[in-house]
């Protein structure tokens, strides 16, 4: 892995773990998730549809997030950044995930370099676990999910349409090229 990299995301661990519970950071009121989260229904392939920019995928393309629910009830996590022919990077990173919130499962930790986890907050989720939108408590961090690599417009005009409420600017996303071939 490149330490460049490593020294970035390890930075982005650190600064996440020290603002999540700060309410000064915090535009608005407290970042609402979604009621509740199926976690068996949650894991499986998630292709990144759009971001806010952030430097650990910078120069990724194709991005795609793999959830698993290990027999401990952690989650197995693996993103996998790839170049702009395809081919999988050597950024790609493999990490676990606890849920932080057990009452929703909307709240979860994801740790890459353990013991330094990042705050993974569900905050909208279609009703049949085809999207999924997840950010963090001071709204630094956005990723529009999805189970295919691409949204239909209504669909991704809907979820922009609701991001203001939650105190995020649609305007900062940056769209992720996907490969029609990734395609389940």
């Amino acid at each position: 892995m490149d330490l460049r990299l490593l020294g970035g995301m390890v930075s982005v661990m650190l600064g996440l773990g020290s603002l999540s519970g700060c309410q000064l950071f915090t535009p608005g009121p407290p970042l609402e998730t979604v009621a509740s989260v199926d976690i068996a229904r949650y894991m499986g392939t998630w292709y990144e549809i759009a971001k806010y920019p952030n430097g650990f995928e910078q120069g990724c393309f194709g991005v795609t997030a793999e959830y698993t629910l290990r027999d401990d009830g952690t989650v197995r996590v693996v993103n996998v950044c790839r170049n702009a022919d395809g081919t999988r990077n050597e950024r790609s990173i493999e990490g676990f995930a606890t849920v932080a919130d057990p009452a929703t499962n909307s709240k979860l930790t994801v740790y890459f370099f353990f013991p330094f986890g990042a705050p993974y907050w569900i905050i909208d989720l279609d009703e049949d676990y085809q999207y999924a939108v997840v950010g963090d408590p001071s709204r630094t961090f956005l990723w529009i999910l999805s189970r295919t690599p691409t949204l239909d417009d209504a669909t991704y005009q809907g979820i922009l349409d609701r991001l203001p409420a939650k105190g995020y600017d649609p305007a900062r996303l940056e769209l992720m090229p996907q490969f029609p071939a990734q395609s389940p």
